[in-house]
């Protein structure tokens, strides 16, 4: 009895399963061959070659051999089936597979405007099995303008201080002369202007013939203070009632900012010669990115001496400042006055610089040493007045 009842059980759950499994199996009850094409009908221009994307598509039946033609072909035309990028007479594609195809159709220039209605007919062995598809040409002498914009590289990476220039294409697609004009769509404080492609030349509209394609570069150019990001620019081509569009884009990286200040502002110190004094520098980073490896360095005048205290800071970050201490030694003979020390701060291309004003005194050692000079030359001379006086 138990062994029924585990059968019975085993039974049920592989009905549930395989219920579950038919019920979840898409249908397609669609079957046979099938010619198509996303446009069958067109409109061409005489004097052109023009090209018609097909698919002949095989639902669910065996493959098989099927002789491709073009039937109402007018004299004067060539229609020419491709596969493969070469003329085919033949094509087998396999089951729930299609094969692409193209059909590749010569105007001549004395076609009369009007319509034509052509027949692709791929032929089985069977009626069934032998599909067909009406494709109607309209000619005309004049078709609206296209245009077509491909830019080379569509994302450029740079800093807020870069300029990034967009190489685009532009054709004219359409059978006559027109004027292009040119526009983009930037971010507020963008700047963006066309130029060129060899050259400086500012552009704001672009004659092409027919046929015709020529290259020109989008400058753009974003404010100093952006912040790091992603911005997207749309490149904008229009002529008559034709317009193409290209999305760019920008990725921003940070950039530093450094500037050298005094403590509150304070850009003087005093000194006194021969000996050395303490000038407290603020380092500050009003940038978008990190500062690092700040390296320090200043100029005096001759026979001064000039360190810091830290020698270099490693890192600084945006909106973050740190203070150093400038050591400036005057020369020991320096005259009393005012001298103008530079410091200067270095990070990987950024770098910032201030003046300060250094009053020099003169040294109190020096000071005894000159009134023990005098005071001494006046005991010799009240001494010789003595000695010669006795005399």
């Amino acid at each position: 009895m138990r062994y029924r009842l585990v059968a019975l059980f085993s039974a049920v759950l592989c009905a549930a399963f395989c219920t579950t499994a038919i019920a979840e199996e898409p249908k397609n009850d669609v079957k046979g061959l099938f010619l198509l094409t996303d446009y069958p009908a067109v409109t061409l221009r005489p004097g052109t070659t023009s090209s018609i994307n097909l698919k002949l598509q095989n639902y669910g039946l065996p493959p098989e051999r099927l002789a491709l033609s073009v039937a109402g072909v007018p004299s004067g035309w060539t229609a020419t089936l491709i596969g493969g990028g070469q003329p085919v007479a033949a094509a087998l594609p396999a089951t729930n597979s299609n094969v692409p195809l193209e059909l590749r159709l010569d105007v001549p220039k004395d076609a009369p405007v009007g319509s034509t209605n052509l027949t692709v007919i791929a032929r089985g062995s069977t009626p069934e099995a032998s599909p067909s598809l009406p494709i109607e040409v309209k000619l005309a002498t004049d078709l609206p303008a296209k245009l077509t914009l491909n830019p080379q590289l569509p994302e450029l990476r740079g800093t807020s201080k870069s300029s990034f220039e967009f190489q685009l294409g532009i054709k004219n697609d359409s059978p006559k002369k027109v004027l292009v004009s040119l526009s983009a769509q930037a971010p507020q404080n963008f700047d963006a202007t066309y130029t060129e492609q060899y050259g400086s030349q500012e552009l704001n509209a672009l004659p092409l013939d027919p046929g015709q394609s020529k290259d020109v570069k989008l400058k753009v150019r974003p404010p100093n203070t952006v912040a790091a990001g992603k911005y997207k620019v749309v490149a904008k081509v229009s002529a008559d009632d034709a317009t193409a569009t290209s999305d760019l884009a920008l990725d921003i990286t940070g950039q530093p900012k450094i500037d050298v200040a005094g403590r509150e502002g304070v850009l003087s110190a005093k000194a006194s010669a021969g000996q050395e004094a303490s000038i407290p520098v603020i380092l500050s980073n009003s940038g978008t990115a990190p500062a690092e490896q700040i390296e320090l360095s200043g100029s005096a005048p001759s026979g001064w001496k000039v360190s810091f205290e830290p020698k270099a800071v490693d890192r600084i970050a945006p909106n973050e400042t740190k203070e150093v201490q400038a050591l400036v030694t005057p020369a020991a003979k320096a005259v009393a006055g005012d001298y103008v020390t530079t410091v200067r701060a270095n990070a990987r291309g950024e770098s910032a610089s201030q003046t300060f004003r250094v009053a020099v005194t003169t040294s109190t050692i020096w000071g005894i040493v000159g009134i023990a000079l005098i005071g001494g030359a006046l005991l010799v001379m009240i001494g010789s007045v003595v000695w010669f006086g006795r005399r």
